[in-house]
């Protein structure tokens, strides 16, 4: 069975969002690749409702059977943790209202399902997922050929989706664990990366 997913690569100035098909033989194709911006200037609620508006929208027209999106971690600026954490807010909410399951992965698990190696560059990432879906140049910016890694991980880490009625786990057993270890973590103080 041929599973859609929509890969989102979380920000606030640029979103990136890629769609891909892949068959159970991990045969992957290219649906829609873009970003999603908004401008730094405006108000956070408003850049967060266009966001919302462009993700439902691409929700809406490609239907997807499954979200792949990136684990929020912490960096040095905190500015920059806050957006992508603030974006993922709302990928999640729109894929629970259209009770679509939700794969969240780390940037090196994307890297080593991809690239096989797990400290591969964004040039490397890039490459990969262009060979992967038999492009003739990686996409740009490197915002979208993120979010087609992450797709291209999720559907590769999945087999294929869950149907949406089965309410089955799409986890991997690393993913289980690190939500484990999210639910047993204190709750005050900043997030930590837990992947190496």
């Amino acid at each position: 069975m041929t599973v859609r997913v929509l890969g989102v690569d979380p920000g606030l100035t640029r979103c990136g969002v890629g769609v891909v098909d892949v068959e159970p033989n991990r045969t992957a194709r290219l649906v829609h690749v873009g970003v999603i911006r908004t401008h730094p200037e405006l108000e956070l609620e408003k850049r967060l409702l266009e966001l919302g508006a462009g993700l439902e929208a691409l929700l809406t027209e490609y239907r997807p059977d499954a979200v792949a999106l990136e684990r929020v971690f912490a960096q040095h600026n905190l500015k920059t943790v806050m957006g992508t954490a603030q974006a993922s807010g709302v990928v999640l909410l729109l894929a629970a209202r259209q009770q679509l399951p939700v794969g969240l992965h780390t940037p090196s698990e994307v890297k080593a399902s991809v690239t096989g190696y797990g400290s591969a560059d964004k040039k490397q990432v890039a490459t990969m997922v262009a060979r992967v879906l038999g492009l003739a140049s990686p996409p740009t910016p490197a915002d979208a050929s993120d979010a087609l890694a992450l797709a291209i991980c999720h559907a590769w880490k999945s087999g294929t989706a869950v149907p949406r009625a089965s309410g089955g786990s799409t986890l991997t057993p690393a993913q289980q664990a690190w939500r484990a270890a999210e639910r047993s973590a204190p709750k005050s103080g900043a997030a930590r990366r837990l992947d190496p």
